[in-house]
């Protein structure tokens, strides 16, 4: 044992571990030989599935990463010359090590939002230059779902941005890393605000809601997304031993597990909100609307509390930092994070 099992932290949804149900899963898909490369039953379980959630037409290609299923996803909607609009804090801009430009070959063009979410009104900020030789071609647009500051889309808002990017010629990718989230905020299936608001794909996210490793990409466009099953194995996200991925989702998805789960850490995500709010010298800085909790704390306090429940800062300046809660995060941890902060801020005063 290298590590302390028992210490959490609220640092990452990807510090925590396995789900025990997705582990089992993994361990009864083991032993005995089936085809390789997705050609075996828990992929093809995988995949129907994905229809039950998604909805009929849904196509589904599971891969490595959440990058990977990014890029993947992004140059199998748009040609070589496009480009896509996307909000200056998602994902694929500032956490991807540039991959979408760099490996994808796609520019990406930034608008700033004071939420992390894109509306066509700031959509049409990028939106312009058909036809410009002189400009990258804006084709599609990507959201992220929930947010990277913890926000969530309703079903109206992404309704609306994908209206509009049709009746402009381009086409909606949502980044689902946190899909599930987003689902339990509002109360809804995995359908409701994608399939059935207009958007093209989905990078369907499993790793931040208890899987060991794995993502995936959802085609909703009834025809292939022309090219994907040979962008993935370009991109060197196609799994040899691919059932071990798809057996995750499988145990995700066959019950209420995904949900479940995404519950879980949403609510203790307003259990920490609900213990900071009316601190001395603490400010919730954002919407908590899924599993993240953006706050300034005191700058004295930060450091000393990072000790014992490692986080990120989001903003040095200002003191701001983002606090993360996972499927595995309990009533006692969020408690024991905000004695740490009341500590210090009596110490203090």
């Amino acid at each position: 044992m290298l590590h302390d099992p028992a210490l959490k932290s609220f640092a990452s949804d990807n510090y925590s571990g396995v789900h025990p149900e997705v582990m089992q899963a993994v361990a009864d898909a083991n032993g005995g030989h089936v085809g390789s490369y997705g050609a075996d039953p828990y992929t093809a379980r995988f995949a129907e599935l994905v229809v039950q959630h998604f909805g009929e037409g849904s196509t589904v290609h599971p891969v490595l990463t959440g990058t990977g299923a990014n890029v993947v996803a992004l140059q199998a909607l748009v040609p070589r010359w496009g480009a896509v609009i996307c909000a200056t804090t998602a994902h694929v801009y500032t956490d991807e090590g540039g991959a979408p430009e760099r490996l994808g070959g796609i520019k990406l063009l930034t608008v700033p939002t004071p939420d992390g979410k894109l509306t066509p009104e700031l959509v049409d900020r990028q939106a312009y230059g058909w036809g410009d030789q002189q400009r990258p071609q804006p084709l599609a647009v990507t959201i992220t779902q929930t947010t990277e500051m913890g926000t969530a889309y309703t079903v109206d808002e992404i309704r609306a941005i994908t209206a509009h990017a049709h009746s402009l010629g381009m086409r909606v990718h949502l980044d689902g890393a946190r899909i599930a989230n987003a689902a339990a905020t509002l109360g809804t299936g995995l359908r409701e605000f994608t399939r059935d608001a207009g958007v093209d794909v989905v990078s369907f996210g499993g790793t931040k809601n208890g899987l060991m490793l794995g993502e995936s990409v959802v085609s909703l466009t009834d025809v292939e997304l022309p090219g994907i099953t040979y962008i993935r194995k370009m991109d060197a996200q196609l799994a040899s031993k691919l059932r071990f991925v798809s057996a995750q989702y499988v145990a995700l998805l066959e019950g209420d597990l995904w949900l479940r789960s995404a519950t879980h850490s949403n609510a203790m995500a307003t259990r920490l909100r609900d213990g900071l709010v009316g601190l001395p010298g603490v400010t919730v800085t954002q919407a908590v609307e899924a599993n993240a909790v953006f706050a300034i704390l005191p700058k004295h306090a930060i450091e000393p509390v990072r000790a014992k429940h490692r986080f990120y800062d989001w903003n040095r300046d200002t003191g701001e930092v983002r606090l993360m809660c996972s499927f595995d995060t309990t009533e006692a941890d969020v408690d024991a994070l905000l004695a740490s902060v009341r500590a210090e801020i009596e110490a203090a005063a």
